[in-house]
């Protein structure tokens, strides 16, 4: 079941996206960042002020009272923001990312939207690949890769954000 997160939710949503794309387990499902990057893709204070943001929608994908998969959906003029899509590793490749990306474009018309937005860290080609194959293509905009306490690059590339867009 797909439903808006709250902020009783954080403590469960924190868990996936970490777990999602670092560290170890991260490394059971396709999408993980962990040969890229250290640290924590996000904070417990980060999803609160998310949340807490009237622009913002975060949604959560609920499965035997466990949230499975997330996506963040934010209003930014005529456009929809789309980031943070994370689905368990141990369950990816079993449509709930098709099912959030679905749920997006949803939103998307009901705010009057004419299309999403989103960043992908360059390197990420089967990801990249993944969203062209559901209807994005790369708006040629770049964005450096932001130097965090958070985010610690152990790539040997350099890394930045590609813009990919899907019109609706």
């Amino acid at each position: 079941m797909i439903s808006k997160a709250t902020l009783q939710d954080i403590p469960a949503l924190l868990t996936l996206i970490n777990s999602a794309y670092r560290g170890e387990t991260s490394k059971k499902g396709w999408t993980t960042e962990a040969h890229l990057l250290e640290g924590k893709r996000t904070t417990e204070e980060e999803l609160t002020e998310i949340i807490s943001d009237p622009k913002n929608t975060f949604l959560k994908y609920t499965a035997n009272d466990k949230i499975i998969g997330s996506v963040l959906l934010v209003e930014k003029e005529h456009q929809l923001y789309l980031g943070m899509l994370t689905v368990s590793p141990e369950l990816q490749n079993g449509g709930i990312g098709k099912k959030m990306l679905a749920e997006g474009e949803k939103h998307a018309k009901a705010l009057g939207l004419s299309s999403i937005v989103m960043t992908v860290v360059s390197v990420r080609s089967e990801l990249i690949a993944w969203y062209k194959r559901h209807g994005y293509v790369e708006t040629g905009e770049r964005e450096a890769f932001p130097a965090s306490d958070i985010h610690i690059n152990i790539s040997h590339e350099p890394l930045e954000f590609i813009f990919l867009e899907k019109k609706i």
